[in-house]
Order: structure tokens, then sequence, then C-alpha cells
């Protein structure tokens, strides 16, 4: 049996998965990245390998991905996260052809083929407004956690009107808000509507293509679901691994390489998406 591993190491969170030769999901794992970049990758992927069942070292090839990608020294290869996230989604989800990612310090519009190549991308990796920091800065300021801010936020029925989605000044936004005496619900709303607002405004620069494929960490967030649903007009894709798509799409390009002797094609667009 021939396993292959792909490891996204984020900003925020390092994500590691392991894939059969069936290319089946057999082995994952989800740990906060935190200062020793190249430890996390590590430590991700032998979590992910022990959910496998299998040694780390019995990978035919590993792929490192994400903003922390070239740390992944264990690995045999170094490939975008806009093409695993590309690949992934199409992994999952095959009729893909935009994928928008939300993470902790970036968004990502990708308009993607249907083999899951990329055609064309736009970042927003300057500016953490409309990112899984944004969410963490606003959700501090309102007293609540990550995890719970997105179902509250459902419970909104006039969502405020944001005056800034600057990381830096949505607490005093709030705190206005606060002061005026409207209700946590309706501001959560604001916040997630004006997210949804700005992202989709970001991923109509490549264009917007039915299916579309949510991934990233902010994925997990219900209400930013419902608030892109809502600015799209039509429903996203999301299930329990869309967190793990950068992840699963090295993996894929890893399964690949190991498959042919190390030698596999990658998206054209690879070269173009580096930073």
């Amino acid at each position: 049996m021939i396993y292959a591993g792909g490891v996204d190491v984020g900003s925020t969170q390092t994500k590691a998965i392991v894939l059969s030769e069936e290319r089946k999901i057999i082995g994952r794992a989800l740990i906060n990245t935190g200062a020793m970049v190249s430890q996390a990758a590590e430590r991700a992927f032998r979590e992910a390998a022990a959910d496998a069942g299998i040694a780390a070292g019995s990978a035919a090839y590993v792929v490192g991905t994400g903003y922390g990608r070239y740390k992944v020294t264990f690995g045999n290869a170094q490939i975008t996260e806009i093409s695993c996230h590309a690949r992934g989604a199409n992994f999952l989800f095959p009729k893909t052809r935009t994928v928008i990612d939300m993470g902790g310090q970036d968004a990502k519009g990708i308009r993607v083929g249907e083999d899951g190549d990329v055609k064309d991308f736009v970042m927003n990796d300057k500016c953490a407004a409309g990112t899984g920091r944004f969410l963490s800065n606003a959700a501090e300021t309102a007293g609540l956690t990550l995890d719970n801010m997105g179902p509250i936020s459902l419970q909104c029925k006039k969502p405020v009107r944001l005056s800034t989605v600057c990381a830096v000044f949505v607490e005093s936004d709030i705190m206005s808000y606060l002061a005026e005496g409207k209700t946590v619900p309706d501001i959560l709303g604001g916040v997630h509507s004006a997210i949804a607002a700005r992202t989709v405004a970001l991923v109509r620069r490549v264009g917007i293509e039915p299916e579309i494929t949510f991934t990233g960490g902010v994925s997990r967030n219900i209400g930013m679901v419902k608030a892109l649903e809502e600015k799209l007009g039509f429903p996203v894709n999301v299930c329990d691994d869309s967190h793990f798509i950068g992840a699963i799409g090295a993996a894929i390009f890893a399964l690949e390489r190991a498959l042919t002797g190390g030698v596999a094609a990658t998206s054209g667009a690879d070269k173009a998406a580096k930073k």
C-alpha cells in the first residue's frame, strides 16, 4: 500500500492529511501553528499518520502548502495553497468552479477548471479585513468565542451597518453599538454581512461561477456561510473537511507524484501564485 501526505501550514492552524493509494482520507490532524512553525508541521503530520495507523516515515511522498510550506522540512515538495485549495475542492466537490478561501490572515478567490486546475485567482493578503483575524477581534470585543459567534449571529433580526471592516478598528464600532443598546446578535449579523460583502466583491474580480466551495478555517462558522450565501444568492459547498481542503489538495499532489515516481504535473498557475 502506498501512502501520501499533505501538510497545510497556516498562520493560525496547521492541518495534515494522509491518503491511501485508493485516494481515501485515512488520517487527519489539526493543531495550532504557534511560533515554532517547523515543529507544528512535524507534529501535525505525526498525529495524522497515527490517526491513519501508519508510521510517519512510511509515507512515500509529502507535499507542504500554506504560508509556512517551506517549513515542512521533511516534505518532498512545496506547492502553493492556491493550487492545493483548487485541487482539494475539486476532490471533495468535483463540480467546483469557484473557491472562496478564508483563513486567519487572508482571503482568496480562485477560479477552477473541471480538472481542479487554477484558471485565475485573487488574494487579499495585505490587510486582515475580511479574515479570521477580523472575526477573532470581533468575538473578543463581544465577549464571545469564535465557536459560538456564528450560531449567535443567526439570531440577528436587524443587522447593524459597520463603518469599517478594519480588524484594528472593529472594536470601537462594536463598543459604540453596545453602548447604543444594540443586541449582540444584531451586531454579529452586521459583522458577518460586512465580511461577506467584502469577500464577494473580491472574488468577483476573477468571476463567480457555480458551484462555489467555501474553504479555510472560517468555513466552520455557520454565520459566515449564511452571510456568503445571502450575498451570492445561492448556496456554497461546505463539509466537515472544508477546513482541511488545502491539506487534501497537497496530499493529492503527493499521491500522484508517489505513483509516478515523483514526477507529476501541477497547475500552471502554481508558479504565478508563489509569493
